[in-house]
């Protein structure tokens, strides 16, 4: 499955983005890294709930 995501920088510090095809999707990480592993956590459980 693809999915389009927005990436954008947190004004925190960090990163933020957003799944638009899955309103309510979003998370945060503090590196690239954390935020792809987080991503992928939050299209799961968004996708899940969905079922």
């Amino acid at each position: 499955m693809k999915l389009k995501v927005v990436i954008h920088d947190a004004e925190e510090g960090g990163f933020w983005a957003e799944v638009p095809a899955i309103p309510g999707c979003a998370t945060q990480g503090e590196t690239f890294e954390e935020l792809l592993k987080n991503l992928y956590d939050a299209v799961e459980g968004c996708l899940s709930v969905g079922n």
